[in-house]
């Protein structure tokens, strides 16, 4: 073997577990003839930039360890979870369609008899490291396999608060499907999950599992897991389509314009699950603000204040420079300015976005204070008959 051999070789059998593996064979082919693929990378929606953008690393260096901020991002207090059982989710929903909020971006959603499970993440850092990266701030609401059999995992892209290595793995020794972004199967098949239980999808690529329909919708992002950031990965959000009912995750991503058209074509959704926590002015094009992630929820409902959000990826790691209670703030003031209804639920907690919703801002139990005034959607949205008519039950 020569000497450059042996170094890769060698370098190989020292990439982390974690790191999964790059697309390769037909796999790679179908990512190159992916109409979103060009020179060399995934190409986002009306362009992006993943790097700080909004000053230099030094500059993010200073604002993440400011003394004065600092105690600002985590909670105060003990973060309450709801001790979800087995037997609180093996009792069918009464409307049809449920979702728990694990924390973070993962949900469980139970929709016209069909259990979908986004990004679950239970392993207790988002790193490829056990002893080092981001840190629970607050434990997995109940074990994996309390959750009982799940229809499929959806995964909306690679990064390491969305796809957890201990996770799949314990999650590869069931019958489960996986719907993932195109590229992402490799990391899976790497970890073994068999490929006869991979559904890997282009944008508008839809699949059909039982009786729902997923359909991966375009994001704002950006992908990779290991040193070389390739950008051979796809990311997504996700409509899911049930008989009677229909949900939107959205991953990770920036505000874009393509929320219209998502909606006009799976819309309008019972609930959408918004990211609207870990944003920052050093990368305003891949994580939404509250205030944006409520105007894409808007947007995906046609312009109407209708359905439930669940504000997502917030609450459990800290992984931007803002207050860790901001978001939670934040997206209620947003949904009072537009009249719209908002789920908040602690981790864990189960509910019917049919029935009575989880209102209380539970974080203020265990957080500093936060006294500012919160930019909030600059439009007036129509209000549906139907939510009408469902506020007046509630």
């Amino acid at each position: 073997m020569t000497g450059s051999r042996f170094l890769t070789s060698g370098l190989r059998a020292m990439r982390p577990a974690a790191f999964g593996a790059d697309p390769s064979g037909e796999r790679l082919a179908r990512i190159r003839r992916s109409p979103h693929f060009a020179d060399g990378a995934f190409v986002n929606p009306e362009g992006t930039r993943t790097r700080p953008s909004g000053g230099s690393a030094l500059e993010l260096a200073k604002v993440f360890f400011r003394k004065e901020d600092r105690a600002r991002r985590a909670p105060a207090g003990t973060v309450p979870v709801h001790p979800t059982t087995y037997a609180d989710l093996a009792r069918p929903p009464a409307s049809g369609l449920r979702l728990t909020w694990i924390g973070h971006s993962s949900v469980l959603a139970e929709i016209d008899g069909h259990r979908v499970l986004f990004d679950p993440v239970w392993g207790e850092r988002c790193s490829p490291l056990e002893f080092a990266g981001p840190k629970r701030l607050h434990p997995v609401p109940l074990p994996l396999a309390a959750l009982g059999p799940v229809d499929v995992v959806v995964i909306s892209h690679d990064h390491y608060d969305h796809l957890d290595l201990p996770t799949i793995k314990a999650l590869a020794d069931t019958d489960t499907v996986f719907a993932v972004p195109l590229g992402v199967g490799a990391h899976l098949e790497h970890w073994g999950v068999s490929a006869d239980r991979l559904r890997e999808l282009d944008w508008h690529e839809s699949t059909k599992v039982g009786g729902i329909t997923l359909t991966a919708t375009p994001a704002r992002h950006f992908c990779g897991r290991g040193l070389r950031n390739t950008q051979h990965t796809l990311w997504a959000s996700w409509s899911v389509a049930g008989d009677e009912h229909r949900i939107y995750h959205s991953g990770d991503t920036g505000y874009f314009e393509g929320f219209k058209e998502i909606g006009a074509e799976h819309g309008p959704f019972d609930a959408t699950m918004i990211q609207i926590g870990a944003y920052s002015e050093f990368w305003p094009d891949i994580h939404m603000t509250p205030e944006e992630g409520m105007t894409a929820h808007l947007d995906l409902q046609g312009g109407l204040s209708h359905g439930v959000m669940l504000p997502i990826h917030w609450a459990t790691f800290n992984l931007a420079p803002h207050p860790w209670a901001e978001p939670g703030e934040w997206t209620l003031a947003a949904a009072d300015a537009v009249g719209q209804a908002v789920a908040v639920p602690v981790p864990g907690e189960p509910f019917e976005p049919a029935g009575i919703l989880p209102t209380r801002p539970w974080w203020r139990d265990v957080s500093l204070p936060l006294n500012r005034t919160w930019p909030v959607p600059e439009i007036t949205p129509e209000v549906s008959r139907d939510d009408l008519d469902l506020v007046g039950e509630r």
